[in-house]
């Protein structure tokens, strides 16, 4: 029996982790929430999930360098990253991946482009 894929969400907008955890859901994935990019950085080292959605845009600490202490610990620089971020300027997707982001989606993106990329990524 297949366990289900653990998807860490690190958003601090409740509308948009709303959004996921209804689309997320119903596609049969379990999803972790953290509100900043320093809960994020301790939910992944708790949960180890499968993959990270990480919003770059937040308070506390941005997506970028809580994708840095992802990736610098050893233990879950594995788990695959996206950056999510409303700020689809030019360079901003160099940006994510210099940081070691595996992927990148902007906002506003549709369910289905959302859901496509994640299983892209899980398989």
């Amino acid at each position: 029996m297949s366990t289900m894929k653990k998807i860490l969400v690190v958003e601090d907008t409740e509308d948009n982790r709303q959004i996921l955890r209804d689309l997320l859901g119903m596609a049969g994935y379990d999803m972790i929430e953290a509100n900043d990019g320093a809960e994020g950085v301790s939910q992944a080292a708790q949960h180890k999930p499968d993959l990270i959605l990480m919003d770059i845009q937040m308070p506390v600490m941005d997506g970028y360098e809580a994708t840095r202490q992802i990736k610098a610990n050893p233990e879950l620089k594995a788990i695959p990253i996206v950056a999510v971020t409303s700020y689809a300027l030019s360079g901003d997707e160099e940006k994510a991946r210099a940081a070691g982001c595996d992927g990148y989606i902007a906002k506003p993106y549709s369910p289905r482009q959302m859901l496509a990329k994640v299983r892209e990524i899980l398989g």
